[in-house]
């Protein structure tokens, strides 16, 4: 199933919402929007994106990729070792390319 957070940045780019164990707890500065709206925009981000491949999903977001890898850089753990290639090596580990 669709990430809830997701979902609602896709209905309102600009939102500030607060989730917490999966539920809504505050909206900041933004119109809260219904959990039927919410839960609509998750099926349809299930259904727009039920044919990317389980080990694409199972990557980490771009942006966490980064961060990962940049804090490596810094920890001077580029390396095998590093977490940013323990968590790319994991998905691989687990979805091997056919």
């Amino acid at each position: 199933m669709a990430d809830k957070f997701k979902a609602i940045l896709e209905i309102n780019p600009n939102a500030k919402v607060e989730i917490t164990n999966g539920q809504i707890t505050n909206w900041y500065d933004t119109t809260p929007i219904s959990d039927a709206d919410i839960s609509s925009k998750m099926n349809e981000i299930d259904t727009r994106d039920a044919h990317i491949e389980p080990r694409q999903r199972a990557y980490p977001d771009l942006e966490e990729q980064l961060d990962s890898l940049y804090k490596d850089i810094v920890a001077g753990t580029v390396t095998t070792s590093g977490a940013f290639a323990t968590a790319i090596k994991a998905v691989k580990d687990k979805y091997p390319k056919s």
